[in-house]
C-alpha cells in the first residue's frame, strides 16, 4: 500500500492507493486473488484494480440535497396512481408494470444494435409530446449523431434536452439544477466517477456510479433508466450487484437481423416479472406488436408433419407459438440431437420418456426441434407440444391444422396440470383453433371456454392414442 501526499494550498490531503481484487459476477471484494468466488462460487470471476480513496471523504445523504432523512410512520405513506407515468408505448408500459414509476431505476440491457436506444428515444419523444421534462445523457454518441437518429423517429419538442458527458459530478450538478422527470443514462459503461480512481466500465466504477444516480433517483423523485452492455452469456456486463440495486431490470432479446424484438422483465418491483413486450424494427423505429401470437404463426405449413402450436405464458400473456421438430434415421454411430428455442437436455428427456411408455424406438434417430420466431421458451407446459411434433414427424404424419396442446410431461409419462389453462384455452380460441389437447387435470377448467373442443390426456400414450 501507498500513501501519496499531496499539498494544495495549504492543507495536506492523504490519498490512499491500494489494490483489491473484484468479482465480475458479484462484486465480492478481496485484497487477494482468488480462483473461486467465495460470494457466488464462480470460477476465474476476480479482476485487478486500482483503487484510490480519499482521506476523510464524506458520501452524501440518500436524499443527494444534504438534507436529514425523516423517518415516517408506513401508514401515513400517500400512494397515488398519479405517480405512474405512461411512457406512450403500450408495450413498454406493460413491462413496467403500468408505466414509470416515480423515483425508480430502471436496467435496459441487450445486445449491441437490438435497439436500446432506439426504444428510449421513442420514448423520450412520447414523454416530451406529453410535457414531461426529460433529459437524454449519452456518453457514446455526440448530439449531432443523436439527432440524425432522432429524425428518423419524428419531431421532438423543446422538454426533451440532451447532454453528452461523461463526467458523473457534471451529470449530477445537471440533473439537480434542471431537476427533470425522466432521466436516460446512455449508457452506464461510459459514465466515470472521479473519487474512484479506475477505468470507465471496470466493476468499482459501475458500482459507485450506479449508486450515485440511486440517490440521485430516490432523493429527488427522478426516474432514471441505464442503459447496460451485456456480455458474450447475454448477462449485463459488471457486477451483479448492479441488477440488485436497480428496481426493474429489462432485457432486449431478438437476433438483430430479424425485424421482431421481444424486450422481457426479469425483474420489476411494481409488476409481474417474466412480462414481455413484442416489437418489429422498422425503419422509422420500433413498432407494437399488438397480437404477438398471430405475428409468431404467420407463414405457418399446412399438412406438414412434425408441426403443432403449444401455449406459453409470459408473464399473464398468453403466447402461441409453432413448434416444429424433424425426426429421421441417423446415418452415424451415435445420433444427433439439436434444439433451437428450448432447453436440449429437455428434449432428450422427453425422447426417453416417449421409448420407455410408449415403447417407440428413437435412439437411432437424429432428433431436431425448433420452435419458430426466435422465442426461447424453458416453461414446462410446452412439453407435450413437443412430444407430440417428435410423433407426429416420427410418424409422418400431420396434425390437425387447428389444434393446440400444452402440459407438462413428468419422468412416468404423466401429463401434469400447468397454471392458468382457462387464459391459454381462450387464447386460443381467440386465434381461431377448434381443438385443444390439455392434461386431464385442468379440462373442468379449460371447458368453461365454449367454441372449442377439448381433450383431456392422462399420460403420453393417452395422447398418442387420441391424437394420432
Amino acid at each position: 500500500m501507498q500513501v501519496i501526499v499531496v499539498l494544495l494550498r495549504g492543507t495536506i490531503l492523504a490519498k490512499k492507493i491500494t489494490t483489491v481484487y473484484f468479482c465480475q459476477q458479484c462484486g465480492y471484494e478481496t485484497s487477494k486473488w482468488l480462483g473461486q468466488c467465495p460470494g457466488c462460487r464462480e470460477w476465474n470471476s476476480f479482476v485487478e484494480e486500482t483503487v484510490s480513496v480519499s482521506a476523510g471523504k464524506k458520501h452524501g445523504s440518500a436524499t443527494g440535497n444534504g438534507l436529514t432523512s425523516e423517518v415516517v410512520p408506513l401508514n401515513q405513506v400517500s400512494v397515488q396512481k398519479e405517480n405512474k407515468i405512461s411512457t406512450g408505448i403500450a408495450e413498454l408500459d406493460r413491462v413496467l408494470g403500468g408505466g414509470i414509476v416515480e423515483g425508480s431505476m430502471t436496467l435496459v440491457g441487450g445486445d449491441p444494435g437490438i435497439g436500446k436506444s432506439t426504444l428510449l428515444l421513442q420514448t423520450c419523444r412520447n414523454l416530451s409530446e406529453a410535457g414531461v421534462d426529460v433529459l437524454y445523457v449519452s456518453g457514446e454518441e455526440s448530439k449531432v449523431q443523436i439527432k440524425l437518429r432522432a429524425d428518423r423517429i419524428g419531431e421532438f419538442s423543446d422538454t426533451m434536452t440532451l447532454l453528452c458527458e461523461t463526467n458523473l459530478d457534471t451529470i449530477s450538478d445537471v440533473i439537480r439544477q434542471k431537476k427533470p422527470k425522466v432521466v436516460i443514462i446512455d449508457s452506464i459503461q461510459t459514465m466515470y466517477n472521479e473519487a474512484v480512481s479506475s477505468a470507465p466500465g471496470s466493476v468499482s466504477q459501475v458500482r459507485e456510479t450506479t449508486a450515485v444516480l440511486l440517490q440521485i433517483a430516490k432523493g429527488q423523485g427522478i426516474s432514471i433508466f441505464i442503459v447496460g452492455h451485456v456480455t458474450k452469456d447475454g448477462s449485463v456486463a459488471g457486477p451483479r450487484v448492479l441488477e440488485h440495486m436497480v428496481d426493474t431490470v429489462l432485457y432486449f432479446e431478438g437476433d438483430r437481423h430479424a425485424s421482431y424484438r421481444v424486450l422481457r422483465g426479469v425483474k420489476n418491483r411494481f409488476g409481474s416479472t417474466d412480462e414481455i413486450g413484442v416489437f418489429e424494427m422498422r425503419e422509422d423505429g420500433l413498432a407494437q406488436v399488438a397480437n404477438p401470437s398471430e405475428f409468431m404463426l404467420e407463414g405457418r405449413p399446412e399438412d406438414a408433419s412434425g408441426s403443432i402450436v403449444t401455449c406459453s405464458m409470459e408473464g399473464t400473456r398468453p403466447l402461441l407459438v409453432e413448434i416444429q421438430a424433424l425426426v429421421c434415421q441417423s446415418n452415424f454411430g451415435i445420433p444427433r440431437r439439436q434444439a433451437n428455442g428450448t432447453d436440449f437436455n429437455r428434449v432428450n428427456l422427453l425422447m426417453a420418456v416417449l421409448e420407455k411408455k410408449c415403447g417407440i424406438r428413437l435412439g437411432d434417430c437424429d432428433a431436431y426441434l425448433n420452435i419458430t420466431g426466435g422465442f426461447k421458451i424453458s416453461e414446462p407446459a410446452i412439453d407435450l407440444g413437443m412430444v407430440l411434433a417428435i410423433l407426429s414427424s416420427f410418424r409422418n404424419k400431420a396434425l390437425p391444422h387447428d389444434m393446440i396442446a400444452f402440459g407438462e410431461v413428468g419422468l412416468s409419462g404423466e401429463v401434469r396440470n400447468v397454471s392458468m389453462a382457462r387464459q391459454r384455452v381462450a387464447e386460443a380460441k381467440k386465434l381461431g383453433f377448434k381443438t385443444c389437447v390439455v392434461p386431464k387435470s385442468c379440462a373442468a377448467e379449460c371447458s368453461k371456454v365454449e367454441g372449442i373442443n377439448v381433450v383431456s390426456v392422462f399420460n403420453v400414450e393417452d395422447a398418442f392414442n387420441k391424437v394420432f
